[in-house]
């Protein structure tokens, strides 16, 4: 079923994710489809669509790590943290290389981060950059979040470029921002693009131009990865006939061995039927989500 999957692509610079959505939307003639993480429109990279009952599977794949090669702009802090605000500050300094990698590791692991005020966090109710655009500039509470990996690439005053693997929620937007406040000369994102999302490398991802040629001559199935891929670390369970039926109606099926946590079952042709949970003692998996009818 190809209106059961997903698809990853190179999202160029410029369209919203939203937009990338929609134009797939249109093109492909599939009714429902999603992504599994925003990519802001200044951003490239790979962004993944979930089509038809797939759409259920982004939950899985929204939360996962992502890595990011960005460029960050020192000498110059915006309203926004990259390069479509309004200049906050201009102190026209960019820091030596050994400044820079004696504060890296103070960005590493655990780390306290407020989204930018241009972002979708909400506060009252509201998104945070509705707000901003009204001229109110909301206080957003810091989270905690996870940078795994924080990579010096190359420095070429004032172009620091960066490898970042992080977990889901990162702004590398507010991790520019925050290393010019603390390097006293300002910084801001002047380019991202992302690598990885989840199990999928920018390598596994179909550029923009070849899926946009695939809609237009019919061909765009070519590029559709089955829903099982971004389930790539669960356990999988394949269910016959009888065991088929009975996910069907939302029962549970007999786990043999007992098991634990959650799987992913398949048929016999790897076609992703359900994702289980183990009850009872791991004696009986039980569909959590089903994604045929």
């Amino acid at each position: 079923m190809k209106d059961f999957g997903l698809i990853v692509v190179d999202k160029p610079i410029g369209p919203t994710s939203h937009q990338v959505v929609g134009l797939v939307r249109k093109g492909t003639g599939v009714r429902k489809v999603g992504h599994a993480g925003t990519l802001d429109p200044r951003a490239s990279g790979v962004l993944v669509l979930c089509l038809g009952a797939a759409t259920r599977l982004s939950e899985y794949l929204s939360g996962t790590t992502k890595e990011y090669e960005a460029i960050v702009r020192f000498g110059i802090s915006t309203r926004t943290f990259d390069t479509d605000g309004e200049i906050t500050r201009r102190s026209g300094r960019a820091p030596a290389r050994r400044e820079i990698e004696d504060v890296l590791p103070e960005f590493r692991g655990d780390v306290e981060q407020r989204p930018p005020p241009y972002s979708a966090v909400k506060v009252q109710g509201r998104k945070a950059y509705e707000l901003a655009r009204a001229g109110n500039d909301p206080t957003l509470e810091p989270r905690t979040v996870h940078i795994s990996r924080l990579e010096l690439r190359s420095y070429q005053p004032p172009d620091l470029a960066l490898r970042v693997e992080c977990s889901a929620g990162t702004y590398i937007r507010s991790l520019a921002h925050d290393l010019g406040e603390r390097l006293q000369t300002g910084a801001h994102l002047a380019g991202l693009r992302r690598t990885r999302a989840g199990p999928f490398p920018l390598d596994q991802a179909t550029a923009w131009p070849m899926l946009e040629v695939g809609m237009l001559t019919g061909k765009w199935e070519r590029y559709v990865l089955p829903a099982s891929a971004a389930l790539p670390e669960l356990p999988a369970v394949v269910v016959d006939d009888k065991g088929l039926e009975a996910l069907r109606f939302g029962h549970a099926i007999p786990a043999e061995p007992a098991s634990s946590g959650i799987a992913k079952a398949i048929d016999s042709t790897g076609e992703l039927l359900a994702v289980l949970e183990a009850v009872e003692d791991g004696s009986l998996w039980h569909p959590r989500k089903v994604f045929f009818g």
